[in-house]
């Protein structure tokens, strides 16, 4: 109700891509890299970004719920009104 909807995401299909071929090409070049016929490659941050969320299978399910976990300062707040309604409900009174 209060949150604007995202538009749908646009993912394109390539009509002459061949992802197992990319996929043995990597692979060709990961080998000759260990062997050492190429000199090693430079690691950057955009290749490691990600990898822990596609690594499990929970964080790949709220990624692609697009969910944000629950903030710590809302449960306090959440905790604190329990604890002054308990208190309330206890005592018949509105002051600590």
């Amino acid at each position: 109700m209060f949150k604007m909807r995202k538009p749908k995401e646009y993912k394109p299909t390539y009509i002459y891509y061949d992802e197992r071929k990319e996929r043995l090409k990597k692979m060709e070049e990961e080998a000759k890299r260990e062997l050492g016929l190429l000199e090693p490659k430079e690691y950057s941050a955009e290749e490691i970004r990600g990898k822990f969320v596609e690594a499990s299978t929970h964080l790949k399910r709220r990624k692609k719920k697009n969910r944000q976990p629950l903030h710590v300062g809302v449960l306090i707040i959440l905790i604190l009104l329990l604890i002054y309604i308990w208190h309330y409900l206890h005592t018949g009174s509105l002051t600590f």
